[in-house]
């Protein structure tokens, strides 16, 4: 994880990886995830740019850590956001293993700004009538979220993955790459260990779907 001094509200995230892009001479893939004849590499993305505390920030996984250095070497980090000149500067790194497997102990997470519904299952949500359905429908959502994540990184569970919504906000509208999506910050508890500020579901890489473990509240099986 870098973390920088800089403060830079949620709505200049694209700009920030823009920005981050545009200082690389060496266009790697994995900071931008288009690709020269194919269009997309539709993998899990492993730089994720981030608004953590109010701050910029950049989650780099596996491959990423490796890319990332670039920055450093190819980058004075003037960056452009939105038309404005702004010299970021570093305030940490931190580097850390994690184990992500399934275990006996449930984990409590908060998500935030998750983009649970796309355009094929949008319709479907809309038409459930109860909270209960709904809660089940997202559960099911996030589980593959989770399961998707997983696979990234060539993780493959030998077991169920469990996944409960404790708490769902309201829902909230938001622009993603220019379209309104709809948006939840929600609670809930799983058996799969999950790496603080890793992002679930679409738009992973631009700040949606940040997932950070509640330490204090972990339960146990009985």
């Amino acid at each position: 994880m870098i973390r920088f001094q800089n403060e830079l509200p949620f709505s200049k995230l694209e700009s920030f990886r823009g920005a981050i892009i545009h200082a690389f001479k060496d266009k790697d893939v994995l900071f931008h995830n288009h690709l020269d004849k194919e269009g997309f590499r539709y993998a899990y993305p492993m730089i994720q740019y981030k608004r953590i505390r109010k701050k910029a920030a950049i989650l780099c996984i596996e491959a990423g850590t490796e890319a990332v250095g670039k920055l450093f070497l190819d980058s004075d980090l003037m960056l452009n956001i939105a038309g404005k000149e702004e010299a970021f500067v570093v305030e940490g790194i931190t580097a850390y293993k994690y184990l992500i497997q399934i275990w006996e102990t449930r984990f409590v997470y908060r998500i935030r700004r998750w983009l649970a519904l796309n355009q094929e299952n949008y319709g479907q949500f809309q038409q459930l009538e109860s909270v209960a359905e709904k809660s089940a429908f997202l559960e099911n959502v996030l589980k593959a979220n989770i399961l998707s994540f997983a696979k990234g990184l060539d993780i493959f569970f030998d077991r169920q993955v469990e996944c409960k919504i404790t708490r769902l906000g309201d829902p909230a509208v938001m622009q993603y790459k220019g379209v309104k999506m709809t948006v939840f910050d929600a609670e809930f508890i799983t058996n799969v260990s999950i790496p603080d500020y890793v992002g679930l579901g679409k738009g992973a890489s631009l700040g949606y779907g940040v997932t950070v473990r509640k330490k204090e509240k972990t339960t146990q099986n009985r």
